[in-house]
């Protein structure tokens, strides 16, 4: 048997066995239940600069809350 051969069954059994391990193993992780703060978390990412923009009154030197505003207001328009 060549190397090529040798080297394609194991890719095709072995190595693929642990993928799909693997793979399981990731998706068992990610759906238990000590993991549901960090799915909520991740789940709010878009909505985290709602809140900054809403309580902003746009009255510091450097306030990126302003320009958010105003942009979204040209866009509505």
């Amino acid at each position: 048997m060549d190397t090529y051969s040798l080297l394609r069954q194991f890719a095709d059994s072995w190595v693929l066995l642990a993928m799909f391990g693997f793979f399981l193993g990731t998706a068992v992780w990610a759906f238990l239940p000590s993991q549901r703060s960090a799915r909520e978390d991740a789940s709010m990412i878009p909505f985290r600069e709602d809140g900054a923009t809403r309580n902003c009154t746009g009255a510091c030197a450097d306030c990126k809350a302003k320009a958010l505003r105003q942009n979204a207001e040209r866009t509505d328009q």
